[in-house]
């Protein structure tokens, strides 16, 4: 992968380059430090959620954001000290069933972590 390039969902090292513009990218990225508290929540995930940045930003992520990702195949995978996981998984966004995959990152070096979401 060229070094201009914007990662992909799947590029094995997509965690290391998520500190750029967010919004460049075409899958969700919520952003969150150790306390699950939303840094930054990119452009598609907005749009694909409906939710504005301004009312993420700052909120525990698994229980005031999206609490359908409060639960062990989710928020509990976030208690490993190094995380590279996908699953196919369903929001339950609006009690509208939405199917989703999502890539859990995180790395023992960085206090950051990352919920990856590819919408189908």
């Amino acid at each position: 992968m060229l070094a201009h390039q914007s990662p992909t969902f799947e590029a094995p090292d997509v965690i290391a380059r998520l500190g750029g513009d967010l919004d460049q990218l075409t899958f969700g990225v919520v952003e969150m430090n150790e306390a699950c508290e939303v840094l930054r929540y990119n452009r598609a995930e907005s749009v694909k959620s409906g939710l504005p940045p301004e009312r993420v930003v700052g909120r525990h992520f698994f229980r005031a954001v999206a609490p359908c990702t409060n639960n062990v195949r989710v928020a509990g995978r976030f208690e490993q000290a190094t995380l590279d996981e996908t699953i196919a998984y369903t929001f339950a966004l609006r009690m509208k069933p939405v199917p989703v995959t999502l890539r859990m990152l995180r790395n023992a070096a960085n206090d950051h972590m990352y919920l990856l979401v590819r919408w189908s």
